[in-house]
């Protein structure tokens, strides 16, 4: 009968579920390289939440899925527009061929490794993105309204299809090491960023200190701050955090954005508050009192942090009326 609901295989066109298949493959692959890093490094541990949160997120959207891949009128957009944008996709698939088959390659030679883990997430990345793009139907979304030039774009049906599987094809990266050399100069430059402002505020505050290099000489004893103090590893569960709760509360794309932006900023200064409070307690007690369970009290409270701060954000963010918020900002503008 009409009136009967669809098979929820049957909403998505065989065409599609055959693409979402082929990439399963990809992801299994690219699962069973990660884990090896999910296993070894602590800071890496929220990667096995990825595949679970990917199929969740895929699962979630699976009926907008199926409206937007049954479009019923031509895409709106103008030719050199979807030139752009197929064009775009080629190159993101064809690149990401050639990255994965060139992280493959390392893996093979080399065994696990950071630059060949992040090869296959790089790679897979593009891949997925131009699978879906070309295997989506070329036309309009039904019930957009019509619009030219770029403000079409929320109206075809390709493009919606891919921005839906920017956090399943993204995400991937951010659960993979980065490569050694990155690593270490992020690291570096965030260290260095923390050592200064603690130093300054404990002279602002009249506490004497003297500073050798990433070292803090204290009355009693010194406080070293090392590589793990400065913020990366909490700033790399933080981004997975605010990427996953973008993805799944809100549906814009620059309000996703600065929400993932938003977490990077709350990651460091809840780091930086970490330092602070670290340095303090070694000022009073000793640098010995910093050691064990309050230093990686600490460190987990940082992503608590974050993400508490994230969830007092999501109301904001997901706001329609931004100009009442506007408004009570600045009443008087």
């Amino acid at each position: 009968m009409a009136n009967q609901e669809e098979h929820p295989l049957r909403v998505i066109p065989a065409r599609f579920v055959a693409t979402l298949a082929v990439a399963a493959g990809f992801v299994a692959f690219v699962t069973v390289d990660q884990s090896h890093w999910w296993a070894l490094k602590p800071d890496y541990a929220f990667g096995w939440l990825v595949p679970i949160l990917v199929v969740f997120l895929v699962a979630d959207r699976w009926k907008r899925l199926g409206e937007l891949l049954r479009p019923e009128e031509p895409s709106p957009l103008p030719r050199s527009l979807r030139l752009m944008l197929s064009g775009a996709a080629g190159c993101a698939l064809a690149l990401g061929i050639f990255v994965f088959l060139f992280g493959s390659m390392y893996r093979a030679g080399e065994g696990p490794s950071q630059p060949g883990s992040f090869a296959l997430a790089a790679g897979f990345s593009g891949i997925l993105l131009g699978m879906v793009y070309f295997n989506a139907p070329d036309g309009r979304v039904g019930g957009t309204p019509a619009r030219t030039g770029w403000g079409s774009l929320g109206a075809d049906a390709r493009f919606r299809v891919a921005a839906l599987f920017l956090f399943p094809a993204l995400i991937w990266m951010v659960s993979a090491p980065l490569v050694t050399a990155v690593e270490n100069a992020l690291s570096l430059f965030l260290l260095r960023r923390v050592v200064e402002v603690v130093f300054t505020v404990f002279g602002v505050l009249g506490l004497p200190l003297l500073r050798q290099g990433n070292v803090l000489i204290l009355p009693h004893g010194q406080v070293g701050v090392a590589e793990a103090c400065s913020g990366i590893r909490s700033l790399t569960g933080c981004l997975f955090a605010g990427s996953f709760l973008a993805a799944v509360f809100l549906d814009r794309f620059w309000k996703k954005a600065l929400l993932v932006a938003a977490a990077m900023f709350l990651a460091f200064l809840s780091n930086l508050g970490r330092s602070l409070f670290l340095t303090a307690w070694a000022y009073a007690y000793g640098s010995d009192a910093i050691e064990g369970r309050l230093h990686d009290a600490t460190g987990f409270a940082v992503l608590g942090l974050t993400c508490i701060g994230l969830f007092c954000l999501l109301p904001f963010f997901r706001a329609s009326n931004w100009s009442r918020w506007l408004g009570l900002l600045a009443p008087n503008a």
